[in-house]
């Protein structure tokens, strides 16, 4: 028998279509029903149930109820990231889907992946945040600096807050489309969730699309320096 992580199992149960397509829709951040994350993989709510089973079995997603009602998110950071990672390799050896749709560029320019952003603008700020020495990268650990600290504090972010969770600060994840990395990790969920208390962005209904008004984009770019 051999011993270690059992990464076949991991493959096996992203690796189905359904269970797939169930997975991508979760990484919107928003939790959906059964019957929602059946229409998304084209299954009957029967057979998306044996899959969420399985999908939940695997540690791969977390149920919870509310109402009459039970609700599929994804489990953990450590999903999104390893589905986005997918994503950006399945991109890179050629593995796309050859139907795109009308949002493609939009999705591209700005998403979220999970709960931080993604895209052309997420790679755009943790390129930004790195050339500008608020961010380090040590032995393949990213690190705020101080003043890193400091300007992220100047844009009305509790760091010390964050500092206390049990999610990394930092971490970086591979974009999908862009195929370089963009900010995971509590700071990128908070980043996100200061661009739209700020008025900067707003999720699309029904969608992952991040649409930047017009000033915010230009205050995303003065501030990110595009």
């Amino acid at each position: 028998m051999k011993e270690g992580p059992d990464i076949a199992r991991l493959g096996a149960l992203i690796g189905d279509p359904a269970r797939a397509n169930m997975l991508t829709a979760l990484m919107s951040g928003k939790a959906l029903t059964a019957s929602e994350l059946a229409s998304e993989a084209g299954v009957t709510v029967q057979t998306a149930s044996s899959h969420l089973s399985k999908l939940e079995s695997g540690g791969l997603i977390h149920p919870r109820k509310q109402g009459r009602h039970r609700y599929f998110s994804l489990a953990d950071d450590d999903v999104g990231g390893v589905l986005e990672s997918l994503m950006g390799l399945a991109a890179k050896k050629g593995h796309m889907r050859t139907r795109t749709g009308p949002k493609d560029p939009a999705l591209r320019q700005a998403r979220v992946c999970y709960n931080h952003l993604a895209g052309e603008r997420g790679v755009q700020m943790f390129d930004s945040l790195k050339t500008r020495k608020f961010l380090v990268e040590t032995d393949e650990v990213l690190n705020l600096t101080k003043r890193g600290r400091a300007f992220v504090e100047d844009l009305g972010i509790d760091i010390s807050n964050l500092s206390t969770n049990r999610r990394p600060l930092c971490k970086s994840c591979l974009d999908w489309s862009a195929r370089r990395s963009h900010l995971a990790g509590a700071l990128g969920t908070a980043l996100l969730d200061r661009f739209y208390d700020l008025g900067w962005a707003a999720r699309e209904p029904g969608t992952r699309i991040v649409n930047f008004t017009k000033n915010g984009e230009v205050a995303f770019l003065k501030t990110f320096g595009g």
